[in-house]
């Protein structure tokens, strides 16, 4: 009788403690898709010249990774006319080779990786960089350039 009445408490308890510790669980699984992420710049020249190229290296620091996220990369001049339209200010590339067209999206398959801007005039400039993943979060770096023949005058 002493054995079946320890048996039976510890059943009790047992079961007390399973239906404590799974009473806090859902069915749904709580999978995290949208990870914070910013986009790191090192330092890039502020003048450049009519023709000169200046180097802008970015890295993509992410807090967490969600295999099916996807990452875009823009740009937009707003103080000129881009690259494809007359008296455009400058050209922006990336380092495998496109040439960015002002506000059209470009995949981003790297979290290296190098932009490259030509200036095509002697005024000052601005270019705004977004790089967006695909649950909407944005990140924006703006690089001013003024012209050098300005400064030395």
């Amino acid at each position: 009788m002493k054995k079946f009445l320890v048996n039976t408490i510890w059943a009790v308890g047992g079961i007390a403690l399973a239906l404590f510790c799974l009473s806090a669980c859902t069915r749904e699984l709580d999978v995290q898709q949208a990870y914070d992420f910013s986009l790191e710049v090192m330092p890039v020249q502020n003048s450049i010249a009519k023709g000169e190229t200046a180097e802008i290296r970015c890295s993509l620091k992410r807090s967490g990774r969600f295999a099916y996220t996807q990452y875009t990369i823009r740009y937009f001049q707003p103080d000129g006319k881009g690259y494809f339209q007359p008296d455009g200010k400058g050209c922006l590339k990336m380092d495998d080779g496109t040439i960015f067209k002002p506000n059209d999206r470009y995949p981003l398959t790297r979290d290296t990786f190098r932009l490259y801007y030509t200036s095509l005039s002697t005024d000052r400039q601005t270019i705004d960089i977004y790089v967006e993943d695909n649950f909407g979060q944005l990140q924006q770096q703006t690089f001013n350039f003024n012209n050098e023949d300005t400064i030395t005058k």
